[in-house]
């Protein structure tokens, strides 16, 4: 008699367990979206990088912000916080829950999808080349700082760039980084780099807004035959937030179709048609390397 009724209690025990496990995961791992939803407030991470996402006298702007701010202004959340750091580390930051959502238009690519849970492509860019004003070294592609090793090339930390120049044969010793655009530009006008290259929207609005004689970006760039260019950006989300990233790609979709996102980009300096995501390309055809 003793043994059932152990054995009753250690079923009641084990059958309370699972329910407050079962209830734990539903409101810790699949509401995300309701809990922000009744807050009301979003928070964004963003890397200080225009045209996509930066801040201007306290006021959070770019492509991928407005994009973001649509999306959410439809599923109920209008106050949209801004977190910036470093690019290298907004990954880590929306999986540590610093952020709810990535929106630096950051490339996708299947290592960083490894590590977030990318939405569907916002926009699609190319690349830029930066050097001193009058181009002394002749860098007119990768290939050319590949086939000049006392060429070197600073890039921001974290960006697709670094890769693009791998595959294109440049040496790791070759290459340094920085913490964002600006700094990059300071390199070359300080002597401790020959070039920088980052997205060509960003290259072009950062070289507006300083006005510099000392450097200037190369016009006659040949675009990086290489893996992952063009890129096509997104937003992210930690891996465990998918009922956050589905209901963001379904009112993005919606957002693509009547025209919304087009506008938006053209209003940020984005061309409405050419750095229009194709409809074919989704993130699961570049991750899985169909269109990377």
């Amino acid at each position: 008699m003793k043994n059932i009724v152990k054995i009753i209690v250690f079923v009641t025990i084990a059958l309370f367990l699972v329910a407050c496990s079962n209830g734990e995961e539903t409101t810790n791992g699949n509401n995300r979206l309701e809990e922000l939803q009744e807050a009301g407030t979003v928070t964004v991470g963003f890397a200080n990088e225009a045209p996509y996402a930066y801040e201007e006298d306290g006021e959070l702007k770019g492509a991928a912000v407005d994009i973001a701010t649509a999306v959410f202004a439809e599923l109920g959340i209008d106050n949209v916080q801004g977190e910036l750091a470093d690019f290298g580390q907004l990954i880590t930051g929306v999986q540590a829950g610093q952020f709810d959502i990535i929106t630096a238009g950051m490339a996708i690519t299947p290592d960083r999808g490894e590590n977030a849970l990318f939405g569907e492509p916002e926009m699609v860019y190319g690349e830029a080349l930066v050097v001193e004003t009058g181009n002394p070294l002749d860098l007119y592609s990768y290939e050319d700082i590949a086939n000049n090793p006392d060429v070197t090339v600073v890039v921001m930390e974290g960006a697709t760039e670094i890769e693009f120049m791998r595959q294109a044969g440049v040496s790791d010793d070759q290459i340094t980084t920085a913490p964002d655009i600006p700094a990059t530009f300071s390199a070359i006008q300080a002597g401790r780099a020959d070039a920088t290259t980052a997205t060509e929207m960003t290259v072009r609005m950062a070289l507006d807004s300083i006005a510099s004689d000392d450097i200037e970006i190369v016009e006659d760039f040949e675009q990086p035959d290489v893996e992952g260019n063009p890129s096509y950006g997104a937003a992210a989300f930690a891996l465990e937030n998918e009922d956050l990233r589905d209901a963001y790609n379904e009112v993005l979709a919606e957002l693509k179709a009547d025209g919304t996102v087009a506008e938006l980009l053209e209003a940020n300096g984005f061309h409405p048609e050419t750095n229009f995501p194709p409809e074919e390309v989704t993130t699961e055809s570049v991750i899985s390397g169909e269109h990377y």
